[in-house]
């Protein structure tokens, strides 16, 4: 069984090494003109800088987390010394491998801009496969980093599992605290740089998007590279190691020892195996349609995940044959993910009917279109979170929670593992999208021909559906990680009473050792139900932090745009530029709106970080509890409306804008602007940030889970 294991860190050096084969085969693509290389140049360095600006700020809170967990380690003793370590080892990775995406991404738009000159099948190739640097760089720096450090742990030190599974959350809250500021700043950079753009640049001023007489066009540009793969990238990368983190630590505590902990990591390793072979199914001729893009791009997706399932079925059979069941929660992982995905596209692609009927309220004014749209957001959770809550159902009894309840909770962490072990091409098909749409910009400012644009515009219709569903997949994934991270708490609870001295507990009049209690007894113990007033008002905190959340975000998107906007009139006062007889400075509106980005970004991590800690040292484990179920409930489904109504209005303006009710210039089209530059927050800024805020405090609780025991007040 332990030279099974071996395999695990090998897959994930080969995902990295093909991550680097992808990288260099695209850097061998031509990048076309000098005006063509030029723009890429500016949107590299705009990225550059963001990451640089950012990446010091995201330091400074590391070191005072670090500070902090050596606190609890060194000073209070209530954790592992090797906590510090393996906290920044996790964020090191995850700010890598958005450093990777994201340096990949900018170098790969004007190659895809080139070579959609010739051919719409060479454009594709190049997009998805530098989208997969990003897909592959995350698993594999995710599945090395949790291999590795256990190896090290397992089998260097000696440790004992339930030891070793607690340890490596620490991964997982590096991974969760370095996503809260790459999503959260990612989110507030983009949207203030795209509203800017559009309500100057096309309400005002009457020029196309992407116009180069704009001067938020480079910083819009950038944006989408900072949000959409180095935020999205580091989104993702912390679900895969919170699912795989919190399975193998209940598969320690469902009793099936070094077989649960090794499953989760081998389904994750068989997932990136048949990801590689779905990417490489993905190819189109040089003159695709948009229906043939589509077709090729779900046939590599459908195959990674018919063949995960298969493989998933070998693994268990292998580490676990005497509970086959557990078979049943991969499988129900696997069909949740692509179900959400799916609805997440039917409510917000254009080729479906409730975005063309919304589109049609854009002929009344911005009002019908914006009250639709809310109206079609909300109704788009339903699906989804009913979903998970089926998904919750049958990973648990599959894996025979109602005989075991440890065993249910091991089968919904597997679910999750499920769902995400297609990330390499999921998150592929994700990244892909911001490649195309710089490429499309690419081609607009550089003048190319309409055939180009034709091509890219293709492209790009196509990222919008890989990024509706990549958001849907996000948010679905982090509902069922974070269920495993609140299963996972109640283990360090059991741990963190064990260390503090407590050999015995009595519930229900019996007296049970700690070594010996169940999930339930626990439960009991603490008084975990409903008529708990510290667990209710807890619950009520939960649900409402995610809505204040949510509004400090989106104010920080408001006075950020504010100042874009400022900027971007200040420059059009010259003439000249309009005229097209003088560029504008691009560089000095990418600077203001990474300020701004970087200040706004404090306030909503400071919510994250403080609610989970605060309310457990006041209200302790039923106020922690109550907190993450209430953040959970609430901030999935809040996710959910937000960026399905954003996605929805987005694409009902681009459904216009290809000729729909008139297009371009119509009052059509000025509605559905406003209704597009209304969405840009709640889809890009708000509702992915909601993903990080309820798995930050899920993780959080788990590592401070000594701390509160010590020392609540109530």
């Amino acid at each position: 069984m332990i030279k099974i294991f071996w395999i695990i860190p090998s897959v994930s050096v080969l995902s990295l090494l093909f991550a680097w084969i992808f990288y260099k085969q695209m850097m061998r693509e031509d990048e076309g003109n000098e005006r063509m290389r030029e723009i890429a140049e500016a949107v590299r360095v705009g990225a550059a800088s963001f990451l640089k600006v950012q990446y010091k700020v995201v330091a400074i809170f590391f070191i005072i987390m670090a500070v902090f967990l050596a606190f609890l380690a060194f000073g209070l003793k209530v954790q592992s010394r090797w906590l510090p370590l393996i906290f920044l080892t996790g964020g090191f990775f995850s700010g890598l491998s958005g450093f990777l995406g994201m340096r990949t991404a900018t170098r790969a738009s004007v190659r895809v801009t080139n070579a959609a000159i010739d051919s719409l099948g060479d454009a594709l190739r190049i997009a998805f496969r530098s989208g997969a640097v990003m897909g592959l760089s995350v698993v594999g720096l995710a599945l090395l980093g949790i291999s590795v450090w256990f190896a090290v742990f397992r089998f260097g030190l000696s440790l004992p599992l339930e030891q070793v599974t607690s340890i490596l959350l620490g991964f997982s809250i590096g991974a969760s605290f370095f996503a809260l500021f790459a999503r959260v700043g990612g989110g507030i950079y983009t949207k203030a740089a795209d509203v800017g753009a559009d309500l100057v640049g096309k309400v005002e001023a009457g020029i196309p998007e992407d116009d180069p007489r704009n001067p938020a066009t480079i910083a819009d540009n950038v944006g989408d590279n900072v949000g959409d793969v180095a935020g999205m990238g580091a989104d993702l990368y912390e679900s895969y190691c919170g699912a795989i983190i919190a399975t193998m630590a209940l598969g320690v505590a469902s009793g099936l020892g070094f077989r649960g902990v090794l499953e989760p990591m081998l389904i994750a390793s068989a997932g990136i195996i048949l990801s590689l072979m779905g990417i490489y199914l993905i190819r189109t001729g040089k003159d695709a349609t948009q229906a043939e893009l589509l077709g090729s791009l779900t046939r590599g997706i459908i195959s990674t995940t018919i063949g995960t399932a298969i493989v998933s079925f070998l693994v268990v059979w292998y580490t676990t044959p005497d509970n086959l069941g557990i078979f049943g929660s991969v499988i129900v992982g696997l069909a949740a993910g692509t179900i959400i995905g799916k609805s997440a596209e039917f409510y917000t692609s254009s080729a479906f009917s409730p975005v063309k009927k919304l589109s049609s309220e854009t002929q009344y004014g911005a009002a019908p279109f914006i009250i639709d749209g809310l109206a079609l957001g909300m109704s788009s959770a339903f699906i989804p979170v009913v979903t998970v809550a089926l998904a919750v159902i049958f990973s648990f009894a599959f894996a025979g929670g109602f005989n075991n309840f440890a065993l249910g909770l091991y089968g919904i962490g597997i679910a999750a593992v499920g769902m995400l072990s297609t990330l390499g091409i999921t998150l592929a098909s994700d990244a892909y999208g911001p490649i195309a749409d710089n490429a499309g910009g690419n081609a607009e400012m550089s003048g190319l021909g309409k055939e180009v644009r034709d091509r890219t515009d293709k492209l790009d219709a196509l990222g919008n559906t890989t990024a509706a569903t990549g958001k849907g997949f996000a948010i679905g994934s982090a509902a069922l990680t974070a269920l495993a991270l609140i299963a996972a708490y109640l283990t360090e609870i059991k741990m963190g009473l064990y260390h503090l001295g407590v050999k015995f507990i009595t519930v229900g009049g019996q007296s049970i050792a700690v070594r010996d209690v169940s999930f339930l007894q626990l439960a009991d113990y603490y008084n975990l139900g409903l008529l708990n007033p510290n667990l209710l008002a807890s619950l009520l905190i939960g649900g409402v932090i995610t809505f204040l959340f949510c509004g400090i975000t989106m104010r920080a998107v408001g006075r950020a745009s504010a100042v874009v906007i400022d900027d971007v009139r200040n420059q059009f006062k010259n003439k000249k530029i309009l005229l097209g007889k003088e560029k504008p400075d691009y560089e000095r509106t990418v600077r203001i709106v990474t300020r701004a980005a970087q200040k706004e970004m404090i306030m909503p991590a400071m919510i994250a970080i403080i609610a989970p800690i605060g309310i457990g040292l006041i209200l302790g484990v039923p106020g922690v509890i109550g907190l993450l179920v209430g953040a959970l409930i609430t901030g999935f489904t809040l996710a959910l409306v937000l960026a399905n109504t954003g996605g929805a209005w987005d694409n009902a303006k681009k459904y216009i804008e290809g000729g729909a009710f008139g297009g371009k210039g119509t009052e059509a089209h000025a509605a559905s602007v406003i209704g597009d530059t209304v969405g840009d927050p709640l889809k890009d800024t708000a509702g992915p940030s909601l993903n990080i805020l309820i798995k930050l405090m899920s993780v959080l609780s788990v590592i401070t889970a000594g701390l509160i025991l010590a020392y609540h007040l109530f």
